[in-house]
Parts: structure tokens; sequence; C-alpha cells
């Protein structure tokens, strides 16, 4: 008999985060997102969130690459790739907040839910006190997430608001952006050879599943139940 060949390291990171996503995919704001059932304060609420942690993104993947032990830092050039990629994407949310009604100034301002900045907290926990290279599994959670929701939920969002192309170009964007990210996060994670390295990635996803989950939560209990009939 053929012996089965082993699990890639993203592999295993799909298998071992699978009750993870299944728990987010089953939080009901993002059922309704899938069906385009939600209003524009909903809309609005993610997108100020979506602001207050996509800002962190660029420095946190600095303090990453600053932190790397010399076994990783042939990450280095793969940290500085994923920078240039996500430099300005906060300005994007900002601009879907204006064209959809809402008040981007106030979204600099205000400050994120409690969700949010607990989630962001620990990204940058996990790069400064625990193993840095941890960071892909919020990479993992984000990226993956938007891959497959983001293009999906944008599609169903615009028709039920009636919302120009404009107001979505982080969702659009960043979904295709992400699928096309998707193939070349597998290839490094791959590399990681260490089973230290590997347990932080699978560890932080799990986590991260459940803290970005928590923000979906927070901006549902924030909204309250709309007027509108479900």
């Amino acid at each position: 008999m053929q012996a089965k060949q082993a699990m890639s390291m993203y592999e295993r990171l799909v298998h071992e985060t699978e009750t993870s996503r299944q728990a987010f995919l089953a939080i009901p704001i993002i059922q309704r997102a899938l069906r385009g059932d939600v209003v524009r304060a909903e809309y609005l609420a993610f997108l100020h969130q979506a602001y207050h942690h996509v800002r962190h993104t660029v420095p946190l993947m600095m303090g990453m690459g600053y932190h790397l032990p010399e076994r990783l830092r042939w990450m280095h050039a793969v940290v500085t790739e994923y920078i240039e990629e996500e430099i300005g994407h906060e300005e994007w949310i900002l601009d879907d907040i204006d064209a959809s009604g809402g008040d981007a100034g106030a979204a600099r301002l205000n400050l994120p839910l409690p969700a949010t900045e607990m989630m962001v907290a620990y990204a940058h926990d996990t790069i400064r006190r625990g193993n840095p290279v941890g960071f892909l599994g919020m990479v993992f959670v984000l990226e993956g997430t938007s891959a497959a929701l983001a293009t999906l939920a944008a599609d169903a969002i615009r028709r039920t608001l009636d919302l120009r192309a404009e107001a979505l170009r982080y969702l659009t964007s960043h979904g295709t952006l992400d699928q096309e990210h998707t193939g070349f996060y597998e290839g490094v994670v791959n590399r990681l050879d260490s089973a230290d390295d590997q347990h932080a990635v699978i560890h932080a996803a799990n986590r991260f599943y459940g803290l970005y989950g928590a923000i979906f939560q927070a901006i549902d209990a924030a909204c309250g139940e709309p007027e509108v009939a479900r």
C-alpha cells in the first residue's frame, strides 16, 4: 500500500483551522451580508472598523520584519512585497465611506470598537512578545476571508443598498488582490520548516478567526436590530 503523503504546511493550516473558520462563517451578520441582507448603517460600521485595523497593516508588517529571527531573514523580501501591496488601502476605505453617504472624517477621529482594538493589540503582541511569524496567521484569516467572501458580499450589498461601484472599492479590490495573494502566501508558509514557526502560525490563525469574528458580532450589537424586515 502506498504511504499517505504528508500534508504541506499550508494544507495543515487550512485543516487545523477549519473548525474556527466554520464558526466564523456561522456568525449571523456574515451570513446576512452574503445574502445582501444588510442596511447602510451596518455597512458603514463595517467600513469604520476596517479602517481602524487596516491602517495598522503596514506598521504591523514593518514590526514583523524587524523582529524576525536570523533563521527567517529570507522573509524580509516577502514582507517588503506585502508592504508595497498594502500601502494606502486604508484610504480606499475612507473613500468608500464618503461614497456610501458616511463621514470619512469621523472615521479617522472616532475610536475603534473594543473588539477591533483587541484584535490589533493581539497582532502587535504576537509580533513583539511571541513569535513574529505568527502574524502570518492574521494574514491568512483576513486575506482568506476576503478572497472567499469579499466579492460575493460586495455584489450582494451593492444591489441591496443601491450603491455605486465606487462605494465598494475596498471589498471588491481587496477580494481580487487577495485571490492573487493566496498562491504566493501558500508558497511562503510552505517554506516554514520549524515546528515552532508552524505552530505559531496555526495558533495565531485560530485566535484571529475568533478576534475577527468578534468585530462582526460587535458591529451587529452596536447597530441593533434594523427597522427593515430581515
